[in-house]
């Protein structure tokens, strides 16, 4: 299991430096650097960048246990026995929630604030290297999806009328949410999928909308 405590005290002893020369390098305050350092304070991800630039590392190679990342977990293999098939097998990160924008670094951050720490699944003949698998934690999506499902969803796999897919919506408050997407002239039609709550409409142009990925499959009922 990967922690979410950084392992700051361990680059430090290995760099020779104090905090205060960390504190130099990063614009942050010693006192601020050494709860992050002790883990009695939570970094963000504006931190987590600093620390990052200033000790020469990946963001995720900050946190106390190395994580195999995404981008280096990917293999073409091909199916024997005389045939020309070939398979694409992608493995990708298992997420709690949905990411606002998706990429292999804030993928794995997402698996590491929900909870899903070393939960990968593999997905045949999608390359798009900023896939994650949304793992549903309540029947709020019955009887179209089930509690527990994975939920593949490709930000690179074009959304048409009629699909199903995660978006962001909402003027005021944003919200994300996997709906149903139906495109008119003048509007787009968000519906749910338990079918409790009418359609929504927005009007092109003036509400905020926009597709974070398509769902392209589903894993049923995982079991960790």
């Amino acid at each position: 299991m990967v922690s979410t405590t950084l392992r700051v005290k361990e680059l430090l002893r290995e760099k020779g430096w104090t905090t205060k020369i960390l504190a130099e390098k990063t614009g942050m305050s010693e006192s601020y650097l050494t709860h992050i350092k002790n883990g009695t304070r939570r970094w963000n991800e504006d931190s987590l960048k600093k620390l990052a630039h200033a000790f020469d590392l990946a963001p995720v190679d900050l946190f106390s246990q190395q994580k195999q990342r995404t981008d280096s977990i990917q293999s073409t293999i091909q199916i024997p026995e005389k045939t020309e098939v070939k398979l694409h097998v992608s493995v990708i990160p298992v997420v709690g929630d949905i990411p606002s924008n998706p990429s292999p670094y804030d993928n794995q951050i997402m698996q590491l604030t929900t909870g899903c720490q070393d939960t990968f699944v593999p997905v045949i003949n999608c390359t798009d290297p900023n896939m994650f698998a949304l793992k549903l934690s309540s029947n709020s999506f019955n009887p179209t999806f089930e509690k527990g499902d994975l939920l593949v969803v490709s930000p690179e796999v074009w959304t048409r009328s009629g699909d199903i897919a995660a978006v962001e919506f909402g003027n005021d408050t944003p919200t994300k949410s996997i709906v149903k997407v139906t495109y008119t002239d003048d509007f787009v039609v968000l519906e749910s999928l338990n079918y409790k709550q009418s359609p929504m409409a927005l009007v092109r142009g003036k509400d905020h909308f926009r597709v974070i990925g398509r769902v392209i499959s589903r894993v049923q009922k995982f079991n960790e």
